[in-house]
């Protein structure tokens, strides 16, 4: 079992997000914590971040080192990758 560590601007981005999205991204980073390559996809541009993992119309770019996932970037995926 995996942990997860938000970075400050992760944090930044949940704050903009509406209460059911924030529900919604909760319950998929439970799925994230037991399996985290499953559901996820290896990023072309690694410069800001090296997986994704999808939540309707929203992504969570992340990191992994050893047992932790770092969660790097939470938003809507016409803004994310910018």
């Amino acid at each position: 079992m995996y942990r997860i560590l938000l970075t400050k601007r992760a944090l930044k981005d949940l704050e903009k997000i509406d209460a059911e999205t924030k529900t919604r991204i909760g319950n998929k980073l439970k799925i994230l914590i037991n399996d985290p390559l499953g559901n996820s996809r290896k990023l072309s541009n690694p410069l800001i971040g090296i997986f994704r993992f999808r939540v309707g119309d929203y992504r969570i770019i992340f990191d992994m080192e050893k047992e932790n996932i770092i969660i790097l970037r939470i938003g809507h995926r016409k803004d994310i990758y910018k």
